[in-house]
């Protein structure tokens, strides 16, 4: 099943798709998001962010940031979390597994252009977390709060090992490059 869906996305991997991925990719990232994370906190009235964008094991913070948001900025983050961030990881995966079987086409790694599948799933457990705090407050569960945390620190981790991939590939890319233009 992997290999197929390796293979899937190793038949994406041209310029259409890349270029189509990448701008749905600026669009949600620069766009849809900032402007949700900017109404988030000012439904808030301060400076709190998003629970996704953290970085850290720290179920405490997380609690504290739900209590935090108050019920409007609650209710909104709970809405996004539930339409444009299950877009978002579709979008991103879609893109740096193009971007991954690019750089790894026939080569010992060319699965590699899973990872950013397993990172979507990753992002989806967490975001199912952070709609279960957000809903149930006044209620928290600090087992939510550590099951979320663990689903973000498994989606950093995977997200951060795609990013090394990417940039050993296009640094192998690069040395290739130089040292055909240095041989003619």
């Amino acid at each position: 099943m992997i290999n197929k869906f390796s293979s899937f996305i190793e038949r994406l991997a041209n310029w259409k798709f890349f270029t189509f991925f990448i701008l749905f990719y600026l669009f949600f990232a620069g766009y849809v998001l900032k402007n949700a994370e900017d109404k988030i906190n000012t439904l808030a009235g301060k400076k709190i962010g998003v629970i996704d964008l953290t970085f850290g094991f720290d179920p405490g913070r997380t609690l504290s940031m739900v209590a935090e948001y108050g019920d409007p900025a609650r209710a909104y983050y709970a809405m996004v979390e539930m339409t444009a961030d299950v877009a978002y990881p579709i979008i991103y995966a879609f893109l740096f597994g193009i971007i991954l079987s690019f750089l790894y086409r026939r080569k010992q790694f060319s699965r590699i252009n899973v990872l950013p599948f397993i990172t979507m799933l990753f992002d989806y457990a967490e975001n199912v977390n952070v709609v279960s705090l957000l809903y149930s407050f006044p209620g928290q569960s600090n087992a939510v709060a550590i099951l979320l945390e663990s689903f973000k620190l498994l989606k950093w981790s995977s997200l951060g090992i795609c990013v090394v991939f990417i940039l050993v590939g296009l640094l192998n890319a690069l040395l290739t490059l130089f040292k055909r233009s240095s041989q003619s």
